[in-house]
């Protein structure tokens, strides 16, 4: 841990440097830092492959991590004033900066007060469950840099919490469920930052890494829909199911199945049998249906149904025909994943 000792300086308005940013602090002299040297977490992105929203009800899931995640800075101040300085950037843009007073948990200054409301719940959740943050009078100068779009739904929360977590020496799982809820697959994705098995049944967590590496994957691509779908939407909908046993235990099948696929015409049945059965479930329409009627491939959703990304297989003229119908961001394989 870096620790800086500036008891003899007074402060009134301060930029601090994060890499080539420049950032506004309340306080008197100019003080500036390097925090391209400073302590770094990183945690990747996540796409969940097989068993969206039964994974909640135990089914095991298959997901993969992405190259892009969410990097996190850290400076600790012996200072005595104990305040946290919040920067987050979104793809290196400034997006939300807060300054909290820890003690009396305040907010003292913010751009985006409802989000800095949350960080704010955040950190109160961090200070409870670890034995090593605020604790004292220091001061935290904190920097988050989302490294894809934030309608992409590729983890920004799940990202954070694991990030915020490992700094502050506490559970992961334990601060997302007290922050967010969810089946806790995303933080196990940006822990591992590996492909996973992950099963959540009766309190019960399971993660395996998987090495996944099939012959096809460069044939396989990724279709962002335009928009951000809100999960718990998605969840609440679900949730609105009757679920049975039978159902949870299709869904882990399948997912045993896709991971040991070797050919790329069973892998696309087994998303399309998959896609299948939980729109039935669900009752609502598959993306296929509802945006590429006429594509002579399987289309299989992704997390939130309804938004964030799908998954395709080329085939002749799949940029022309996924262009034509308004989606301009395709992705191949290794365009998103090692």
């Amino acid at each position: 841990m870096s620790v800086f000792f500036l008891s003899n300086i007074h402060f009134s308005f301060a930029k601090i440097y994060f890499n080539t940013f420049e950032i506004n602090i309340f306080h008197s002299n100019f003080v500036a830092m390097d925090f391209e040297s400073s302590n770094k977490i990183f945690s990747p992105g996540k796409l969940l492959l097989t068993s969206e929203y039964v994974v909640l009800d135990g089914a095991l899931a298959f997901a993969v991590p992405t190259k892009l995640g969410q990097e996190f800075f850290f400076e600790e101040i012996e200072d005595g004033k104990s305040l946290i300085s919040w920067y987050a950037f979104h793809q290196e843009k400034p997006w939300l900066n807060a300054e909290i007073d820890y003690q009396n948990w305040r907010i003292l200054d913010a751009n985006i007060p409802e989000a800095a409301e949350f960080i704010l719940k955040v950190f109160k959740q961090i200070q409870q469950l670890s034995s090593i943050k605020f604790k004292e009078n220091h001061s935290y100068y904190l920097k988050t840099n989302l490294q894809f779009p934030s309608n992409f739904g590729l983890g920004s929360s799940s990202t954070l919490m694991t990030n915020l977590a490992e700094w502050a020496e506490i559970d992961a799982f334990q601060l997302n469920e007290l922050c967010l809820g969810g089946s806790g697959y995303d933080i196990a994705v940006a822990k591992e930052k590996a492909a996973i098995l992950y099963q959540n049944s009766n309190s019960r967590r399971k993660i395996e890494k998987i090495y996944f590496n099939p012959v096809f994957k460069n044939e396989l691509i990724f279709i962002h829909l335009n928009q951000k779908q809100d999960s718990r939407e998605g969840i609440n909908l679900y949730r609105s199911k009757t679920k049975s046993p039978e159902l949870i235990s299709d869904f882990s099948e399948l997912t045993k199945e896709v991971i040991q696929c070797n050919e790329l015409e069973k892998f696309s049945e087994l998303m399309q049998i998959h896609e299948q059965k939980l729109s039935h479930f669900l009752g609502i329409q598959t993306s296929k249906e509802k945006y590429f009627e006429e594509c002579p491939v399987f289309i299989k959703s992704l997390g939130a149904w309804g938004g964030d990304f799908v998954m395709s297989r080329k085939f002749a003229g799949f940029q022309e025909y996924f262009l034509g119908k308004g989606f301009s961001t395709v992705f191949e394989w290794s365009d998103l994943i090692d």
